[in-house]
């Protein structure tokens, strides 16, 4: 037998990010990549700066009490948007699902009922609405966007009948275990924000959760949501309604006009669209 032929096959250098098109990147190579570290540093970036600009009146305890309250509301319904957005859909009924779940709980405590079955109530009409918009979209083959659109008018309009157009604030006897709640799928989400924040303003009124829609969008795509779908951050939807929020705060604290800060927000989201496409871009 001849020495070539006893020889080893060459064996071929051909690595699987090769064969498949992908690269192995790093634990911080993945963090930087990500969308939502970009919103962490600019939201870093901005409570500094006002910290140093406005130490008397930003870089304080009950300030940043104010700003986690308000964002908290916008950060829980952000995150269930987050799961629809990575799905390819998209709601515009969570603001007034808000409002309803906020009327159904208000008057289940102003006939008398125990907190719990307030909570019961309003979160039962947050996933009563919701069902009704998977259904539609499921099984009528509607899309999200229209059957959406159209729950958004039918809950608004259900909350200002029930509550015959007035503020609901006579809780009863289960008002002051309701209203301890303030200081602790997407319509259960939406109902969850309403609930708590009914119970920290200790009234209800059906034109709660008004624009709150945009906003939670807006949370959810600022923190890295794509919306072709296919692509979402739960930590970064939250991390994109603190930001809204500390740029409101800011702007506020700054003396600029409220009537100004729709577009900063605007601005803000077509920064993170474009980002988002710029990354995609790179990947491909």
């Amino acid at each position: 037998m001849s020495t070539e032929a006893a020889k080893p096959p060459p064996q071929a250098n051909v690595s699987i990010e090769s064969v498949l098109g992908v690269q192995q990147h790093t634990l911080w190579q993945r963090i930087v990549a990500a969308q939502a570290f970009w919103v962490t540093i600019a939201l870093l970036i901005i409570s500094v700066v006002m910290s140093w600009l406005q130490p008397a009146s930003f870089a304080t305890s009950e300030n940043f009490y104010n700003i986690t309250r308000n964002f908290s509301f916008i950060g829980i319904m952000a995150l269930g948007m987050t799961a629809v957005i990575a799905t390819g859909g998209i709601d515009l009924s969570v603001g007034s699902i808000m409002g309803l779940t906020a009327v159904a709980s208000g008057l289940t405590l102003e006939a008398h009922y125990p907190a719990w079955a307030a909570i019961a109530v309003g979160l039962g009409a947050g996933a009563l609405t919701g069902l009704i918009n998977g259904l539609i979209i499921a099984y009528a083959g509607i899309s999200p966007f229209v059957t959406t659109l159209g729950m958004l008018a039918i809950a608004r309009s259900a909350a200002v009948v029930l509550s015959g157009n007035r503020m609901l604030y006579n809780f009863g006897p289960g008002g002051p275990a309701f209203k301890s709640l303030g200081g602790g799928a997407l319509g259960l989400a939406a109902a969850f924000a309403a609930i708590l924040s009914v119970g920290w303003e200790g009234s209800a009124i059906n034109a709660l959760g008004q624009s709150y829609e945009l906003l939670a969008i807006s949370a959810a795509v600022i923190g890295g949501a794509n919306l072709m779908g296919g692509e979402a951050s739960a930590c970064g939807a939250f991390i994109g309604a603190a930001l809204i929020f500390v740029i409101r705060n800011s702007l506020l604290m700054a003396g600029v006009d409220s009537n100004w800060q729709g577009t900063f927000v605007g601005l803000f989201l077509i920064a993170a669209v474009y980002l988002g496409k710029v990354r995609g871009a790179r990947r491909e």
